[in-house]
């Protein structure tokens, strides 16, 4: 990288080698005076450089982005002059030039450094407020300033209605230093911005203003009508072509005149406008997730100064996020992928510690069902079971279901801390998944049975895996007594623990079936048959 960037700086330096070349060498000065030439070669390169400007400075109140009206204006100043230094060419507008037009480069170049140089500042807060409040002021200027400059040139007022000797004006020569070390200062900075950010278009500014710096010295020091006098005529076009090139390539990749210009935006303008484009991408894919009306979102984020081009790539974008939302909701459950939105950090390795209630639930007889069925038929079984079931669960009493496991789910009530009474919405969900399950089974008597282990008690709650791939979990004591809890449950049964009891009270009706031995448990569980719940 320093190297490639070693060479770009000497390649920017030729064409001041070149021009001290021809100076120190006259006979290589050659002259060539062609007058159509120079007006339409000048005029056009100015005409479509002040294109340029108005866009952005456009763009640039769209963004309400400082720096990026600064470097307009640096592109209108320049350009304009340029076009009044056309009008000086003899012979075509004018008989013969005067002061007024030919100085106009120079004038030009020198004022366009200022404010090149002022681009290149970072603005606190305040100095950005009284920039926004005079930007229509310092517009209006700049095209009284042209207007006037064209209007006294053309009627002869003095001291422009005379030509100077030559165009290297003491002036000139004074100020020149000044003029090149705005430049070299704004392109240094703008490299800068290039490096952090890899977009083409601050390399294009950069390079703009070296070359406006040496076409600025070729001002000074040229000869009229001689090559080194062509030279910063060159050297200009090829300025204003490199942002052109560059805004034409960034308009191809972002179909939006605005955002063609982002390279170029403050950090705090593309902050901004970040958190601007979140909100209205986040308002259509909700729009999209909830069946609203898509045209009342489309006409509430346009009333937020969102263009048209804007509007179609965040419609695009909401699109797709709307449907892996759609797959995210189908893979974590609804409640899940909701606090995910609500809390990204949710979503991190590691979990919180809260009290809950597990509800496993395991086919009794799978195994065999399965060597004696085809395997669609098995997962047509399997389908049709959970689709009957995991509503009494999910949205029925809004238990999170934890895995599938086969056949097998564990489902966690209270996994969000939303639900204080989750042993109550836990035992009304197990005997609703019996009640359906058994439903299902009225025309298919061999389909396997569930069997329920219902527990209360604390487990941590959160995600576990690594950085590349992780789940949702619930880990602990609890969890895997359910699982034991399930498998003393005879088919169509529902066991629960002594927890759980005593936190349904008189709610439920429970046969006691005494102590169990539990792997894992040092001493003996008490264990309860829930016949049925009410509340």
């Amino acid at each position: 990288m320093r190297g490639r960037t070693i060479a770009v700086g000497v390649l920017l330096l030729l064409p001041l080698a070149g021009l001290v070349l021809v100076l120190s060498v006259p006979e290589m000065d050659v002259v060539w005076e062609h007058q159509p030439s120079h007006f339409w070669l000048v005029l056009g390169v100015a005409l479509v450089n002040v294109v340029l400007g108005l866009l952005a400075s456009e763009a640039a109140k769209q963004r309400d982005d400082p720096r990026l009206f600064l470097v307009s204006m640096s592109l209108l100043v320049s350009s304009g002059f340029l076009a009044l230094h056309a009008l000086a060419t003899p012979g075509v507008v004018l008989h013969d030039p005067n002061a007024g037009f030919v100085i106009a480069t120079p004038i030009g170049l020198l004022l366009a450094s200022g404010f090149a140089a002022a681009s290149a500042v970072n603005f606190g807060e305040r100095a950005t407020a009284r920039l926004r409040a005079w930007q229509g002021r310092i517009r209006l200027l700049v095209a009284l300033v042209l207007i006037l400059w064209a209007a006294a040139s053309l009627s002869g007022l003095p001291p422009l209605d005379r030509a100077p000797e030559e165009e290297r004006v003491t002036w000139v020569l004074i100020l020149l230093p000044f003029g090149v070390i705005a430049y070299a200062f704004a392109a240094v900075r703008y490299f800068n911005v290039y490096l952090r950010r890899r977009q083409l278009l601050p390399l294009a500014v950069a390079v703009a203003f070296v070359l406006l710096a040496e076409a600025l010295i070729a001002v000074a020091f040229g000869r009229a009508w001689h090559a080194s006098w062509w030279e910063w005529h060159v050297l200009m076009a090829i300025a204003f072509g490199a942002i052109l090139l560059a805004v034409r390539h960034e308009y191809r990749r972002e179909r939006s005149l605005p955002e063609a210009f982002g390279g170029l935006y403050t950090q705090r303008t593309l902050d901004r406008l970040d958190d601007r484009r979140r909100s209205a991408l986040l308002r259509l894919t909700e729009a999209l997730r909830t069946g609203e009306d898509l045209d009342d979102a489309i006409r509430s984020i346009r009333a937020d100064g969102f263009g048209g081009e804007e509007i179609a790539v965040l419609e695009r974008a909401a699109e797709e996020l709307a449907r892996v939302d759609g797959l995210l909701h189908r893979y974590l459950g609804p409640r899940v992928a909701q606090q995910l939105h609500e809390e990204p950090s949710f979503g991190e390795l590691g979990g919180r510690e809260r009290e809950v209630t597990a509800l496993f639930a395991d086919l009794v007889g799978f195994t065999s069902f399965s060597e004696g069925h085809a395997a669609d038929e098995v997962v047509s079984m399997l389908n049709a079971y959970w689709s009957a079931v995991v509503p009494a669960i999910a949205d029925g009493e809004g238990g999170v279901i934890e895995r599938f496991a086969g056949d097998g789910l564990l489902a966690i009530f209270n996994a969000l801390g939303d639900q204080p009474d989750h042993a109550l919405r836990g035992a009304r969900a197990a005997v609703s998944v019996q009640d359906r399950a058994e439903d299902l089974r009225r025309s298919r008597e061999e389909w396997p049975r569930f069997r329920i282990g219902l527990n209360t008690g604390s487990a941590v709650i959160g995600s576990v895996g690594s950085e590349a791939q992780r789940s949702f979990s619930a880990i602990g004591d609890t969890t895997n007594v359910a699982a034991r809890l399930q498998a003393l449950a005879t088919p169509g049964g529902i066991v629960i623990g002594p927890v759980t009891r005593r936190e349904l009270g008189d709610r439920a009706t429970v046969e006691p079936l005494g102590p169990a031995e539990l792997k894992g448990k040092a001493e003996p569980v008490e264990t309860f048959r829930l016949l049925s719940v009410r509340g």
